[in-house]
């Protein structure tokens, strides 16, 4: 089967902090041409279309609360020409940069991620010129004044690409469906029209352009190329006459040898099973030993705070000798002088019936001469008072508790340093018992495993050089595929260019072909006294003879899903540069869901009409197509396509897109209801 061209959207994944929230567009791993996001209005069906565009390069993201509170990053699983690759971007503040690498979201490829910015859309190193290389249109240039040869131009972004590629919600039924109100982006639709079916009038000089272009970027290469191929050739010249493997021999043989080791482990644990008794006596014993030391280390311890408090107490007692003895080792200070005449007292102040001779002051417990600061002491209360023979009596008890307490650890501590250190001979005597009784056991394997440990010291090495050349040939692998597919491209323009025909009449015949479908579509949905359908040359619809402006809004919905249909379907039929894959957003708006009902249409068009058509046209194309509708309630026609159904209702999982947000646990979170998706 041949591979499909162009881009293929495989699965979206929306990762938050603790959990992540996914949307599979396969099935039996092969991803299905019609898949169906069913659900209940603002359950996140039109979130899961934008996510998709958002990782394709647009530049906003949904931005719900439940999203913001939950999702940190979007992962988009798509396929490049038939090949997984995964755009990983942050969500919160939009990026400006794109990761992507190859493999599926699940099973990662060989090979770091590539960082991709969005802007500018034409560098060469942008995420669009990637997108738009796997459609065959990288390099194009767009003019901004398309009647003028000498306009300035503009890189086609793929961005740009994605009006037909994605229908959105405001675009269907919309009266500026073809951007009637911005002449420059009307300007460029049609241009990206002609691009896409190569009918543009400067195709010739836009083909040699990016015909030269391409040259450049494949000389670059194919430098790059033979340099990378002259570092590998002087760091390891195997590489280039092996090709890349992900399965090492060395690697196989580190699996063996770490089997064998661990069988030898295993053999020697079965073979000591009888040393279990003496096992059991060399953990008592060290257990009495660990025990033993901690109680000499608990009483050296409580022996070195004693001996500090003990001095400090003799030092307490002898201070309060020295304050027994101050009385008889010093005179009193005596009052001779009287202190108001500075005359001398003709007999020394003194206790006459409880007062004070000097002033008459009453004093208590206090009789005969008094001397210098007698008074204050008398007069102050009797609890106050030291008394300093019971402090030396109580000093001198404990000082004898701490004393004896003293020599009772230093006696104690010898015969427990004694208890420690047989118990620490008694470790020794059960490990020496229990190596001599395991040691004849064991030492059969001893060798056999030093053997091994020597064969896998040398298989690592082997192994850290095999890793080191399939690095080198990845590199060059790489490199190579580069140059083949710019090559591929080269000769694939150069064909084109040579095949060109009249652009006008090209684009006539495009046109005719687009109109001719529109018309098709519509007879086949039932549009009511269908008459005179065609695309204009402007790409404006026309039915009944009037543009589609002058439709009822119901009309609309079916004039606007038939030329975004009527584009992708002839643009895959005839092998356009197309993406391959169209996203739909509602296409029953008016016609029953959401807006005004627009009662004729609705009565006369059945929404499995446009269902049937999808699933008949779909059924001849194999891989070449891709179709993403969103839809409140599609009928049981497609029940099988549908990949996932919203309820909003707790009762019927998933509620939503962000499946545990729901309406209780924005209410318990927020102070106003959330929209929830």
């Amino acid at each position: 089967m041949q591979t499909p061209q162009g881009i293929r959207i495989r699965r979206l994944r929306l990762a938050g902090i603790d959990r992540t929230y996914d949307v599979d567009f396969t099935v039996d791993g092969r991803i299905r041409n019609l898949s169906v996001v069913a659900g209940a209005f603002s359950s996140g069906k039109t979130a899961v279309l934008e996510f998709i565009a958002y990782g394709l390069g647009a530049k906003r993201h949904p931005r719900h609360q439940e999203i913001l509170r939950k999702v940190r990053s979007c992962l988009l699983e798509i396929e490049l020409s038939g090949e997984p690759h995964v755009i990983e971007r942050s969500v919160g503040e939009p990026s400006k940069i794109a990761y992507i690498r190859r493999g599926t979201i699940d099973t990662p490829g060989p090979g770091p991620a590539e960082a991709r910015r969005l802007d500018p859309p034409g560098s060469p190193e942008s995420l669009s010129t990637l997108l738009l290389s796997h459609c065959n249109l990288e390099g194009v240039q767009l003019r901004e004044a398309p009647t003028q040869s000498e306009s300035r131009t503009d890189p086609l972004s793929f961005r740009d690409l994605m009006w037909l590629a994605f229908l959105p919600n405001e675009r269907v039924a919309d009266k500026n469906f073809l951007f009637e109100n911005d002449r420059m982006r009307k300007h460029k639709l049609r241009q990206v029209v002609d691009v896409v079916f190569g009918v543009h009038d400067d195709r010739a000089v836009e083909l040699g352009n990016r015909i030269q272009a391409l040259e450049s970027r494949l000389n670059h290469a194919k430098s790059d190329l033979s340099a990378a191929r002259a570092f590998v050739a002087e760091q390891d010249p195997t590489a280039l006459d092996t090709n890349p493997s992900v399965d090492h021999p060395a690697e196989q043989e580190l699996s063996e040898i770490n089997n064998q080791l661990a069988e030898i482990d295993q053999h020697a644990r079965a073979a000591t099973d009888f040393a279990t008794r003496l096992r059991r006596n060399h953990h008592q014993a060290a257990q009495e030993a660990r025990r033993a030391a901690a109680v000499v280390r608990d009483r050296e311890t409580q022996l070195a705070r004693m001996m500090p408090l003990r001095a400090q107490y003799a030092d307490d007692l002898l201070k309060l000798g020295m304050l027994a003895q101050a009385k008889q080792l010093f005179d009193p200070l005596r009052v001779t002088t009287c202190p108001a005449c500075l005359s001398f007292l003709p007999t020394p102040p003194a206790a006459v019936d409880g007062h004070c001779s000097l002033c008459r002051h009453e004093l208590r417990n206090a009789d005969g001469e008094l001397t210098l600061g007698d008074a204050a002491r008398l007069g102050a209360p009797q609890e106050d008072q030291l008394d300093v023979a019971a402090e030396i009596r109580s000093t001198k008890a404990r000082l004898k508790e701490i004393t004896a307490y003293i020599e009772n650890l230093d006696t104690s501590l010898d015969t427990l340093k004694l208890q420690a250190e047989d118990a620490r001979m008694k470790e020794e005597q059960a490990a020496a018992a229990l190596d001599e009784a395991t040691a004849p056991a064991v030492s059969s394997y001893l060798a056999a495993r030093d053997d091994l440990h020597r064969q896998r010291e040398h298989a690592l090495r082997r192994f850290e050089q095999s890793r080191s050349t399939a690095k080198l040939q990845e590199g060059l692998a790489k490199r190579t595929a580069a140059v083949a597919r710019l090559e591929g491209q080269l000769t694939a323009l150069r064909d084109e260019l040579r095949a060109l025909g009249d652009a006008f009449l090209d684009r006539h015949a495009v046109i005719a072909r687009v109109s001719d479908r529109f018309g098709t579509l519509l007879r086949s949905w039932q549009y009511p006294k269908l008459s005179l359908p065609r695309i204009n040359d402007d790409l404006t619809p026309f039915v009944r003879g009037e543009s589609y402006h002058e439709a009822s809004s119901g009309a609309r919905t079916l004039l606007t899903l038939a030329w975004q249909l009527a584009v992708f379907e002839i643009a895959v039929e005839s092998g356009a540069a197309h993406p391959g894959f169209l996203m739909i957003d509602s296409p029953q708006k008016n016609l029953g869901h959401g807006g005004q009902l627009d009662a004729v249409i609705a009565d006369a068009v059945s929404i499995g009409d446009f269902y049937q058509h999808l699933g008949t046209w779909l059924a001849d194309r194999g891989a070449s197509a891709q179709l993403i509708v969103a839809d409140n309630s599609p009928p049981p026609l497609v029940e099988n396509d549908v990949v996932v159904r919203y309820s909003r209702s707790e009762d019927r999982p998933p509620y939503g897109l962000i499946d545990d947000e729901t309406e209780d646990s924005n209410a318990s979170t927020t102070p106003e209801p959330a929209r929830s998706v």
